[in-house]
């Protein structure tokens, strides 16, 4: 996966408006949620995903790795300390370059 966030004004080619990466995650309590992918970025040769709950866009995103095996990509939850302030701190970065751009 590449850094490229795909908008319906990226300037890529494709078609973006109806495009969305929709992903079933069960929460701590066992909930279902339907969330969707709305960012992804690198760090330290991994692929990170942030996610949004669907109905609740308004809550905070959920950052997930992305791990690949077998031509197949899946999400892995981060559970190293470490790992987690690092990609939490490059995305609030990453939010707050963006809410300073509009």
């Amino acid at each position: 996966m590449s850094e490229h966030q795909h908008t319906d004004d990226c300037g890529c080619g494709e078609d973006h408006e109806h495009e969305e990466h929709v992903f079933i995650v069960t929460d701590d309590e066992g909930q279902e949620r339907e969330m969707v992918m709305v960012y992804t970025f690198e760090s330290e040769n991994n692929v990170y995903a942030v996610l949004l709950d669907r109905n609740d866009p308004e809550a905070d995103g959920v950052i997930f790795r992305i791990e690949e095996e077998n031509d197949e990509s899946f999400l892995v939850g981060i559970e190293d300390d470490a790992e987690w302030d690092r990609v939490t701190a490059i995305y609030e970065e990453i939010a707050r370059t963006e809410s300073e751009g509009n």
